[in-house]
């Protein structure tokens, strides 16, 4: 490996955490700061790196939606986005110009879902699908070690889930598509509807039901899509006090017996934790010193 350490950077829309080390498992230092407009959110992060010593590749984890495929002239930007200022943003051009280093770029959930399936949950498994369930519901999935691209990147927090029986009053929070997944399940969703997050209500409150059952669908269709071995569900969301048993008790019931490889079938929480996301910025930085693509 060339001299200096691997930059990593995981942008997220409330902060950005950067990172250097001498590989994904050994990191040397870290750091956390606000997003803000983008003028002075990349400046802080550059400044940070710049006293960290010599980089070699910077890899970067960001929210999205995100241009990928490298022989766009939009390659490596943030596109249409609801966060301000950050429509149009050259991310990746940015650190590739302030240091002339290789820069490996991919949205948030394919960093993290990269760092579980080498290093975490996924280890021995042929595929895995990474969800976060925050602010936003997004995920990545992995086959034979390479994340999956199409003409864009998967959207899982968009897709459309049945809506329970005489749950149709909330007309969902997602401003493109109301009762999406993301517009019944995320983060504030949920605090729009009823006021708090869910692991602050009660136990026998009707949220923790509703919540698991639509996330179960979502896992529900990624087997029944993708035959996916491993499913990793992390973010805040995720946190709450059993919310995943729930998830993955409804997901068996609604299989139905169906799947008869239902063994093969695993929902899990992230391996690595916290640390999965930035984890996967080290990666694709390794990945863009060797001039690969994720």
């Amino acid at each position: 490996m060339s001299e200096g350490l691997l930059g990593g950077i995981e942008a997220g829309g409330t902060k950005f955490v950067l990172t250097v080390g001498e590989s994904p498992t050994r990191v040397h230092a870290a750091h956390t700061i606000p997003t803000r407009e983008p003028s002075q959110t990349l400046a802080e992060a550059r400044e940070w790196f710049e006293g960290q010593g010599n980089l070699s590749a910077i890899g970067i984890a960001s929210f999205g939606p995100v241009e990928l495929d490298p022989a766009s002239p939009k390659w490596g930007h943030i596109l249409k986005t609801p966060k301000p200022h950050w429509s149009d943003c050259d991310l990746a051009g940015y650190f590739q110009q302030a240091f002339s280093v290789p820069v490996g770029f991919e949205t948030d959930v394919n960093g993290a879902a990269l760092a579980e399936y080498h290093l975490g949950a996924g280890r021995g498994a042929s595929s895995l699908t990474y969800v976060t369930v925050g602010t936003g519901i997004g995920g990545g999935t992995i086959v034979d070690g390479r994340l999956v691209h199409g003409a864009g990147h998967p959207e899982l927090g968009h897709i459309y889930p049945r809506r329970v029986p005489g749950d149709d009053e909330f007309p969902g929070f997602c401003p493109f598509h109301g009762d999406c997944l993301e517009g019944l399940a995320c983060g504030p969703a949920i605090h729009t509807r009823w006021g708090s997050t869910l692991s602050e209500l009660p136990e026998d409150h009707e949220a923790h039901e509703l919540v698991a059952g639509y996330l179960a669908q979502m896992c529900h269709s990624i087997y029944a899509s993708m035959a996916t071995e491993i499913i990793v569900l992390g973010g805040g969301v995720i946190k709450t006090p059993g919310l995943l048993d729930r998830i993955v008790n409804r997901a068996e019931e609604l299989g139905a017996g169906y799947f008869p490889r239902r063994q093969n079938h695993k929902i899990l929480p992230p391996a690595l934790g916290d640390r999965a996301g930035l984890t996967g910025t080290l990666l694709l930085a390794e990945a863009a010193l060797r001039g690969e693509q994720s």
